[in-house]
């Protein structure tokens, strides 16, 4: 296990700082290691107040991990003042440090400072030349290359990246989450801009974001991974972790570190939700309620923002006679027709993950109205010529149709379809076996 020493100060409302760090390291695989260089009183509201560690004893914590754990790679936080910059960056030369990552903290997500203003001049001259990489945001960024312009776009980002570069760190890279529209990030490496880009989070729950990313970077480094790729992975990891961010405390709420594992649990319990479904499907003898078209039930991830977060069947679902069959096994990104749907009604009511197209017919309707479901339709007669040029649009369009003039989402949604495309029948459901107790109850009811 690779093993990841992070010297930063702490946050006492666990969302920034040592806490940070260590939560990303242990869920990324790694062992973490501290030495602290302060005390906050922290939370969402803000830094009520802040105690430097005496230098001594930051120094006599680095000496204590080195000279008996070792590590191999280091990142530092909050370092608070100049005499706390000269004492971290001379135990970094002391100690042969290579892999250090230089998160400037400047002031917290509050606006509240961390580092005195008379240390600016410490942290340029001692620290960025030891650093492997430095990552400043745009604000940080603008006073470390000393610009007095505008770096709110690539161009000004990759101008002070150079800048920052010539003041001794071997890599630079510049966060700009605060800029409009998609999350670019800018990597200055080898002489090369590398950008990374993600969909901007709707979330005023950031705080501990710059911890975070730094301490993934730092983590992947450890494991061998190249830079560009451990930006990037990081990159996804903080991505992750703020769009499954906390809503806790009255202010500026913290990222999940924990959303990553959580993730992948789901993505576990989801093909097993979807496979007790199938084989609760295949034990009823209602074969006819497959389309000519086959059919396929899906189930997205909670969040789900593409069509991978969504498991389906591959190949689809059939019948023969009176039985429904499948082939294979559910997987994610099996079926871009059903997932469609799903994430069209996402956006509207992120509590609805699982839809079922099955075999359009006015007594199926009519049965599903009779047992008080929600019945909506849309007509594929209305559809805009530009939105049904343009291949697989039309679902989506049919569905958003129908969720704008509705206040809650409905159970069913038909189409009675068109020359060339048959009619369908789509059942909605917050998981498969929703869907299925709404499919197999209407049924019933047509045996009567």
């Amino acid at each position: 296990m690779k093993r990841i020493l992070t010297i930063a100060g702490s946050d006492s409302g666990g969302g920034a700082g040592i806490q940070a760090d260590l939560k990303t390291i242990t869920v990324l695989g790694g062992f973490g290691l501290s030495a602290i260089t302060a005390l906050t009183a922290q939370n969402t509201m803000g830094v009520q107040d802040s105690y430097p560690i005496p230098v001594a004893f930051i120094e006599k914590q680095i000496d204590s991990v080195m000279t008996d754990i070792g590590v191999d790679a280091t990142k530092t936080g909050m370092l608070v003042n100049s005499e706390i910059i000269t004492a971290v960056s001379r135990k970094i030369r002391e100690y042969q440090l290579e892999k250090v990552v230089v998160d400037p903290v400047m002031s917290a997500q509050s606006g509240d400072e961390l580092l005195d203003k008379g240390s600016l001049k410490t942290l340029v001259s001692e620290l960025i030349p030891l650093a492997f990489l430095i990552t400043p945001n745009l604000s940080e960024a603008s006073i470390l290359a000393g610009m007095e312009t505008d770096i709110s776009n690539t161009g000004g980002m990759k101008h002070a990246a150079q800048r920052i570069h010539d003041l001794g760190a071997k890599n630079v890279l510049i966060k700009g989450g605060h800029l409009s529209g998609e999350a670019i990030d800018l990597l200055y490496y080898e002489g090369r801009f590398i950008e990374y880009s993600a969909p901007r989070v709707n979330t005023g729950n950031t705080h501990g974001t710059g911890c975070t990313y730094s301490a993934a970077i730092t983590t992947e480094i450890a494991k061998g991974k190249s830079l560009p790729e451990a930006v990037g992975l990081a990159k996804e990891f903080v991505t992750t972790a703020i769009k499954f961010s906390l809503d806790l405390g009255g202010g500026c709420g913290p990222t999940n570190h924990y959303a990553p594992i959580k993730k992948e649990v789901d993505r576990y319990r989801i093909i097993q939700d979807l496979k007790k479904a199938i084989q609760r499907i295949t034990k009823e003898r209602i074969g006819y309620i497959i389309p000519e078209v086959q059919s396929n039930l899906g189930f997205a991830l909670p969040y789900a923002d593409s069509v991978k977060d969504v498991a389906a069947v591959p190949g689809r679902i059939f019948r023969v006679k009176d039985s429904i069959y499948t082939h294979f096994e559910p997987e994610f990104g099996a079926s871009q027709h059903i997932a469609k749907i799903i994430l069209t009604i996402l956006k509207y009511d992120s509590r609805y993950r699982s839809a079922m197209n099955i075999k359009y017919s006015p007594d199926t309707v009519d049965n599903f109205q009779k047992s008080g479901f929600i019945v909506k339709s849309f007509d594929r007669n209305r559809e805009p010529k530009e939105v049904k040029e343009k291949e697989g649009s039309t679902l989506a369009w049919g569905v958003l149709a129908v969720l704008n003039s509705e206040k809650a989402v409905p159970d069913i949604i038909y189409d009675q379809g068109e020359p060339g495309k048959e009619p369908m029948i789509r059942v909605i459901g917050m998981n498969p076996d929703d869907v299925l107790s709404k499919i197999i109850k209407v049924n019933k009811l047509k045996d009567r």
